[in-house]
Parts: structure tokens; C-alpha cells; sequence
């Protein structure tokens, strides 16, 4: 595979950190492989049919069992590759964090993002963004998107739009070339602390001192 070939080309020592990374390379080049085979064979099906020839039972599908055969073969591979695209992003970061530590930083200066937008960008890496109507959604809780955060992207070059195949769903936002190194620049980076606000400490309250009255 070409990337453990990239792998293998660099100089690099073998810590537990990249010893994992290969694993993972492994096990997304298995996924991939597996779901382009259940993809091909929904394919087949579908065509098999169009032409005539028998099924397993010795005479051509119907209509409902070819969409039967093929959607489950599709949904397997939904199940397949359900967590490819966070893994991926995982994996990229473990490496380059790793790297990093051993003084081997990539090439590339990260963006300037607020916390917002760097955190749009990964949802983006990771294949949680798609385009409704004009407004985002998120795959996953936790972060609001709005449509401006999406265009400072865009405007920035570092993402961009493509049609998205999902129900109900017009656009599916990816990375650019340019997103995929800006993100793989901020991996392994000590963020900075949020700034606290903090106030002027108060004049003490001084109580008066009565006198008991007789």
C-alpha cells in the first residue's frame, strides 16, 4: 500500500506510538478493501439482473430482492466505514504528535483559527459537516456550527463543498489540500490557555466599633 510505503520511507524510530499507527494504517487498508468488495458485489448484482442472468436459485431476481441484496451489502459497508474518517484523523495525529516529540515537526505553518473555527475543521476532517437548505449540521453533539464559520473556511481555502449522496442532505463539506496540511499542523501543538478575567480585589469592609449604651 502506498502509504506504508510513505511510512517505511522515512526515517524514524519505531516507538509504541508508531507501531500503533501502523496497525491502525492496517486496519483502514482492510476496511477500505473489504468495503470496495461488498460495494462491487451490490453492483454486480444490480447488473446480473439488468441482463438476465440467474440468480443463486437459478432464475433472475425480482426487482425488491435486487434492492434487497444490494441495500444490505450498503449498509454493511455504512457499518464498515462508520468510524473510518475519525480513525484516520486519530491516527494522523498520533504520528505527527509523536513526530513532533522526537523534533521532526511538519513542514507547515498551522492557520490562524479562533477555537470555533479549528474546531469546525476537524468535524470536517473527521466527515461530521454536511449542507441542509443552506444551513450545517453535525454529525455528532457537542459543537455549534453556523453557516458563517463554513465560509470563513471556504474563504480561507481550507475546505470546500462537494454533492453528498444522504437523504435530506444537499452538500458534504471535505478538506482541501490545503485544510489537510493546515489540520495536520495543529496536531501535537500545546494550546494555549484560555484567558481568565480577573478582578480588582475589593476595599476590606471595615465595621465601626459601637459603643455600649447605658
Amino acid at each position: 500500500m502506498d502509504i506504508v510505503d510513505v511510512l517505511k520511507a522515512q526515517p524514524m524510530y519505531l516507538s509504541p506510538a508508531i507501531r500503533t499507527v501502523y496497525a491502525r494504517v492496517w486496519q483502514l487498508a482492510y476496511l477500505v478493501s473489504d468495503s470496495t468488495d461488498h460495494l462491487l458485489d451490490a453492483v454486480n448484482i444490480i447488473d446480473d439482473t439488468r441482463a438476465g442472468i440467474p440468480g443463486p436459485t437459478g432464475i433472475p431476481l425480482s426487482h425488491k430482492e435486487v434492492l434487497g441484496e444490494a441495500g444490505r451489502r450498503v449498509e454493511l459497508v455504512r457499518d464498515l466505514t462508520a468510524l473510518g474518517a475519525p480513525d484516520a484523523v486519530a491516527t494522523a495525529e498520533l504520528f505527527v504528535t509523536d513526530r513532533r516529540r522526537w523534533g521532526a515537526p511538519p513542514l507547515h505553518q498551522p492557520p490562524s483559527l479562533s477555537p470555533t473555527q479549528h474546531a469546525a475543521l476537524r468535524a470536517v476532517a473527521q466527515g461530521e459537516v454536511t449542507i441542509a437548505n443552506g444551513k450545517p449540521h453535525l454529525h455528532r453533539d457537542g459543537i455549534r456550527l453556523s453557516i458563517s464559520t463554513i465560509r470563513s473556511l471556504e474563504s480561507a481555502g481550507l475546505v470546500a463543498r462537494a454533492p453528498c449522496p444522504l437523504l435530506l442532505h444537499d452538500e458534504r463539506i471535505h478538506l482541501t489540500p490545503d485544510g489537510r496540511r493546515g489540520l495536520t499542523a495543529t496536531f501535537g501543538r500545546e494550546r494555549p490557555p484560555k484567558p481568565t478575567t480577573t478582578r480588582a480585589a475589593g476595599r476590606p469592609v471595615t465595621t465601626a466599633a459601637r459603643t455600649p449604651t447605658r
